[in-house]
């Protein structure tokens, strides 16, 4: 007989981030206008809704107007309506603003807020409707009926030591059937990547990319910047053609900046380090003149999906739907993806409600989620500029002429580049033609403390922390490969790009013997190194619930 405990639900949803929230109330607003009475859960591994969620955030508050009432609204706790809206181009010498906003690049209308905070907000609303919502519990298995079709989630077991034998203090996981259930786990979902694989719902699509965000909050002196000033740059520190992105810099109240440095993770240098280059970033005078005499509050990092909707996979099948971030909704012209996933999560709501009046949760039914989506904003938003990160490949001059000229034909365009897998873009050490990033910036690559700072520091105000017992939540997947080919071959790129010093190589002083040392307690959850580590050399699953990083305001 089986240790675990078994629960039964008529929809589970996974994952506590907005597209989650959105497609309980959704859920819990439909349920009640059609007299149906089920029972919708909720589990988030975070300690609480909110501790796991970072994001920028500058949100377009239209799409919580179809999902809440007017009060409901009205008691959102946006931080500043955007009153500034500037776009700077910056190089090693000096700065730019251009006198026009990039297309899709206009906040005007828009607030600023703390997402983890509106989640909070938004989880309030969902309980307040009778979702049930359990947070601190990892889960880390799909379950399957006799046909192999979704019948719900098993959670972590926890006591188990790095051996992976049972302490005294061993818990057996839950098992929680659902008919229906809906993955909302955020960017590089390790359970939709287990669904994607089995159900091959990738087919024809082009590999997903990503980028890394890595985000600061400061407090500032009064006067550094105006709550609600909203500032993106781009250039500086990146090199045009090798790597793509930009920063953003945004006024909050009470005297607080929220800054960031975003980078796509299809760049070839394996030395290249997107927590090396924020700190640099924070060092050119526009920038450091808003931090000026502040100090940090708090320190997080995170991925985005950036392939767009030709790098989307299908998004349902029997039993199952898959909403916001884990699916791809996100605009990287816009750099925004909440008003995606809460409009991805009330479709799949709207389609639940009717398959459970149905009786009927198969992929036919289910389909609807799709043609939903298809029949709205989402996609007169995404599908124009499908290959917008495609062509950006070539350069701000030349992808942003292309770009326009997709902007023109409704997504058409010539000479579309090829869009490879992040893991498959870095080159190894002896092939890299380029300049690394550690000859580009030698002598700017020590921190201060003050202004920049190391990882460790990051980590530190990130409030991250695991149970060390555990096993090892970073999966070497092939160690004779991973110490031959990316220790080897590729210098342990994993030390680079990983913003929270989890990859350590270790050379032996005697013998210059090469190897790693993991940190796994140090991890943020970003999922870099389960997208971009050479030859699929890591992957990231779940710690224990509640394990990881405690966000206040990111």
């Amino acid at each position: 007989m089986s240790s675990h405990d078994v629960i039964s639900t008529d929809v589970l949803i996974v994952g506590g981030g907005p597209s989650g929230l959105a497609t309980a109330i959704e859920l819990a607003n439909k349920l009640e206008q059609t007299g149906q009475k089920k029972r919708v859960m909720l589990i988030e591994k975070g300690s609480s809704i909110g501790s796991h969620i970072l994001s920028g955030a500058v949100l377009m508050p239209e799409v919580f107007k179809t999902l809440l009432s007017t009060e409901e609204f009205d008691a959102i706790p946006f931080d500043s309506a955007v009153s500034t809206d500037v776009t700077v181009k910056l190089n090693d010498t000096g700065e730019m603003e251009l006198p026009f906003h990039p297309p899709y690049m206009n906040n005007a209308g828009n607030q600023i807020a703390s997402l983890a905070e509106v989640c909070r907000y938004l989880a309030k609303v969902a309980q307040s409707k009778g979702v049930e919502i359990y947070t601190g519990f990892a889960v880390d298995d799909m379950l399957y009926d006799s046909e192999g079709k979704v019948a719900g989630v098993k959670t972590k077991d926890t006591g188990i030591d790095h051996n992976g034998e049972k302490l005294k203090n061993y818990q057996a996981g839950t098992v929680v059937e659902a008919k229906i259930t809906i993955l909302a786990e955020g960017t590089r979902g390790s359970l939709t990547k287990k669904v994607i694989e089995r159900f091959n719902l990738d087919s024809g699509k082009n590999p997903q990319i990503y980028s890394l965000g890595v985000k600061e909050i400061w407090k500032v002196p009064e006067g550094n910047i105006e709550a609600g000033a909203v500032y993106h740059t781009f250039g500086y520190p990146l090199e045009d053609k090798s790597e793509f992105g930009g920063g953003f810099i945004y006024g909050l109240s009470e005297n607080r900046v929220a800054l960031g440095l975003v980078v796509g993770l299809d760049y070839a240098d394996p030395r290249f380090d997107t927590h090396a280059a924020m700190q640099i970033w924070k060092t050119h005078p526009y920038v450091s003149k808003f931090l000026a005499g502040g100090s940090i509050l708090e320190f997080g990092a995170k991925t985005l999906p950036e392939g767009g909707w030709n790098a989307m996979p299908k998004y349902y099948e029997d039993n199952l739907m898959i909403v916001g971030d884990s699916a791809g909704f996100l605009t990287t012209a816009r750099l925004k993806g909440v008003h995606l996933a809460i409009g991805s999560g009330m479709y799949a709501a709207q389609t639940a409600v009717e398959a459970l009046e149905k009786g009927d949760s198969s992929k036919k039914t289910l389909a609807k989620y799709e043609a939903l989506v298809n029949d709205s904003f989402i996609y007169k938003e995404m599908y124009p500029i499908r290959n917008m990160r495609a062509v950006m490949q070539d350069g701000m001059v030349l992808g942003g002429l292309k770009m326009g000229i997709q902007l023109v034909t409704g997504g058409t365009c010539l000479f579309v580049p090829k869009v490879h897998a992040d893991a498959d873009t870095t080159q190894k050490f002896s092939e890299f033609a380029g300049v690394p990033f550690t000859t580009r910036f030698a002598g700017q690559l020590e921190w201060d403390k003050k202004l920049t700072f190391d990882k460790v520091t990051g980590v530190f105000h990130s409030k991250t922390m695991h149970d060390e017992h555990q096993p090892v939540h970073l999966v070497v997947n092939n160690p004779e490969e991973f110490q031959r080919s990316n220790i080897e071959e590729y210098g342990l790129a994993e030390e680079a790009f990983c913003p929270a010093e989890v990859y350590e190589l270790h050379v032996d002083r005697k013998t210059g013997a090469k190897s790693l040392r993991l940190h796994a307690e140090n991890c943020v959850h970003c999922k870099t190194c389960d997208i971009k580590s050479p030859n699929g050399g890591i992957t990231w699953t779940t710690p224990y619930g509640g394990d990881g990083p405690e966000y206040s305001y990111m």
